[in-house]
């Protein structure tokens, strides 16, 4: 009688479980490497492995019925083996395929980076971490704080940025990592003895990387040390001396050694990305190091865009020099971008600076992550396509997990389609990745503000001062909040003073918040000196650009000198209507025209001014932008004498969110039309914080 394992043999069922296991695991790895290029979604490689192990008994099955005999498939047929012997021996072994592909399988999920993928969620799918502003710590998670400058030449400190941050993309390419952004870790700069830590704790990073870099001419020498800040243990370290024309080399083998450390999954395609160099040329890339710390200074709203215009001019500098210079394109496309989108220059002539510059990179690389990814900031900052961005981020996601832009750019659209819990959930990711970022802190806050959630608003606006305590425009838009919240302009007075006291210079960055509040305490003196510190060019707000004269005329007709303020209105409409000469349908100018022709007398000009901007600016295409539209509709109408209208679109725009607040509507001139109507009093009730429910006006 044969034994169970004599007919496997004779059967051939090893030589086929054998040449299975071989061309199964072969497929498995080249078509995980092929899939990513071609951008497929992980779903179809899972498909691919889990149809991979559950062939595997049907592979074994079929070698016991069949074999190949003269180049034919035949049936194979045993000397003494029984039919029930022969049934049984099927069932065993299907038994035994299945219990070996589930073990298999199992263990492939577990040491397969999916497990890490699951953490790179999909945009708009998390919840909110509530009130703790510590960002959470995953096991594998590691922050490259800035290197030392040990050069005698301390002008090489822009060199020592430079390694950092290659180490820091090179880092954040690999899926398997969690990777804190540069703009969080250079708060930790080297002078002041660094408590790890803490720093691991307020940046949520269980590992830090720190070292020196010295060089001396043309050679460069590069100490790091990698370090667990749960314990405060050193794990490793190394010195590398090198030509500095090898330093990308030099960058890539120090974040591959830092991969192997932390026992992170590298997969090829990553490792080609890590070894790739940016550029040949050593003054380039120092131009674009310069232009990537511009550009991370001068986002939306606390610092001012003045660095955007620097940052294009580095790198076009950068990409003069070495015209395959794909990283250097993308950054100077995302500087165009926002230019036009905050509002310094929109125009079609900076759009189309920002168009050559994605073009530029899309011949260079077409399907890296950072083309898609400037690709879609690009659709968001000079069209507002939304379906399109978001398709272009997801894309990017998938090769760039660690890119808080992507998170952004993706709170960004929801907030303008009007979907605001979905915007805070994405902008609170991008803290994940960049704990320590002031300006997603800023966006956040915003976004409450428009909601009229100002206590979360202060929240955020506190942790952001946390940060950074001497920021005068933090300091202002914290104090601010009192005044829309509680109709309170005490803390922003206060704020506005202490700053001028101490430093007269920062005055021009506060000059909007200053007016505004001269306005609301009827104040012409402090509105006079707002005006002393205002910029020739006046004052963009989301993405509304107000001229000087337009801010001289509200000072004015606030002293009650009313031949002054329409002058200056008069000029304003000048400079207002030549900017539309290009763009006839921007509806943040046409809105601003209005409110001028309401002051004018030019009532019929004025209403269909306001009405086109809503329009060009519905709120179901840009909840941010169209409720400010909504808004100046309200005061055109209360301007030019229609009070029913005004009080029927003031309703509307009470209700829906937006910068219409309770204390705006009980300080601020702007609505001293609609006083002591009962409808008005009652909207202004509406808005009331719980604790005063006063609508009495000054």
């Amino acid at each position: 009688m044969r034994t169970f394992f004599q007919e496997l043999k004779q059967r051939r069922v090893y030589r086929v479980a054998l040449a299975y296991v071989i061309a199964g695991s072969a497929t498995v790895q080249i078509v995980g490497t092929v899939l990513p290029m071609f951008h497929a979604q992980d779903w179809v490689q899972q498909v691919l492995v889990v149809a991979v192990a559950f062939g595997f008994p049907v592979a074994l099955v079929f070698g016991w019925v069949f074999e190949v005999t003269d180049g034919s498939l035949q049936k194979t047929v045993v000397a003494g083996a029984s039919p029930s012997a022969n049934h049984h021996g099927i069932w065993v072994l299907a038994a035994t395929g299945l219990l070996v592909a589930g073990i298999a399988l199992a263990g492939y999920w577990v040491w397969h980076p999916w497990k890490n993928a699951q953490r790179v969620p999909v945009l708009g799918s998390l919840s909110l971490p509530g009130s703790d502003a510590l960002p959470p710590m995953s096991e594998k998670s590691i922050a490259v704080l800035p290197f030392e400058n040990l050069s005698d030449d301390k002008a090489n400190a822009g060199f020592v940025d430079g390694v950092q941050d290659e180490i820091i993309t090179n880092l954040a390419r690999v899926l398997d990592l969690k990777v804190i952004s540069r703009t969080s870790t250079m708060q930790y700069r080297t002078g002041a003895e660094r408590n790890l830590r803490e720093i691991g704790k307020a940046l949520g990073a269980a590992f830090v990387v720190e070292g020196t870099v010295q060089r001396i001419e043309n050679r460069v020498r590069v100490s790091a040390q990698l370090i667990d800040a749960r314990t405060d243990t050193h794990l490793w370290a190394e010195r590398y001396d090198r030509d500095v024309a090898n330093v990308f080399a030099l960058e890539s083998e120090l974040a591959e050694k830092i991969v192997a450390q932390l026992k992170a999954q590298l997969s090829p395609a990553e490792k080609a990305l890590m070894e790739e160099n940016p550029t040949s040329d050593p003054i380039a890339h120092d131009f674009y190091v310069r232009a990537n710390a511009l550009i991370a200074t001068s986002a939306l709203g606390v610092r001012g865009t003045n660095n955007l215009f620097e940052a294009a001019e580095f790198l076009e500098m950068a990409v003069a020099r070495d015209s395959k210079y794909f990283l250097a394109y993308c950054r100077l496309a995302k500087a165009h971008d926002q230019i036009y989108l905050v509002g310094p220059d929109h125009t079609p002539a900076r759009l189309a600076l920002a168009e050559a510059a994605l073009q530029a990179a899309q011949r260079l690389r077409p399907d890296a992550g950072e083309t898609h990814l400037a690709l879609a900031e690009h659709i968001y900052c000079g069209f507002l396509d939304y379906d399109r961005a978001r398709q272009e981020l997801e894309i990017a996601r998938r090769s760039l997990p660690n890119e808080p832009l992507i998170f952004e750019l993706a709170g960004f659209i929801d907030r303008r389609e009007g979907k605001w819990d979905d915007s805070a959930r994405n902008l609170e990711r991008a803290l994940e990745l960049d704990p320590r970022n002031v300006d997603t802190l800023q966006q956040l806050a915003g976004g409450y503000i428009f909601q009229r959630r100002y206590a979360d608003a202060a929240t955020m606006r506190q942790r952001a001062l946390d940060i950074l305590p001497n920021d005068s425009a933090l300091r202002i838009a914290r104090a601010a909040i009192d005044l829309d919240w509680h109709a309170d302009p005490q803390p922003l007075h206060a704020a506005i003073q202490a700053i001028v006291t101490e430093n007269p210079a920062s005055a021009a960055g506060l000059v909007d918040d200053w007016l505004n509040l001269a306005l609301c305490e009827r104040d012409p003196t402090a509105a006079e000196h707002a005006l002393a510190a205002m910029p020739a060019q006046g004052y963009t707000s989301q993405g509304f650009s107000f001229p000087r004269s337009w801010c001289q005329a509200l000072a004015a007709r606030a002293a009650g000198d009313s031949e002054v303020a329409r002058y200056f209105f008069k000029v304003a409409r000048a400079e207002v209507e030549k900017g539309l000469q290009d763009q006839p349908d921007y509806g943040e100018s046409l809105a601003l025209l209005g409110m001028i022709d309401a002051v004018l007398g030019r009532k019929d000009d004025a209403i269909r001014e306001g009405r086109r901007a809503v329009e060009l600016l519905p709120v179901s295409k840009d909840s941010i932008n169209g409720a400010l539209a909504s808004e100046y509709l309200a005061v055109i109408y209360a301007w030019a004498g229609e009070k029913d209208a005004a009080l029927e679109q003031l309703a509307i725009t009470a209700r829906i969110p937006g910068e219409v607040s309770y204390g705006q509507l009980r300080l601020h001139p702007f609505w001293d039309a609609l006083r002591g109507d009962p409808r008005f009093e009652q909207i202004v009730a509406s808005l009331a914080p719980a604790d005063d429910v006063s609508t009495q006006g000054p």
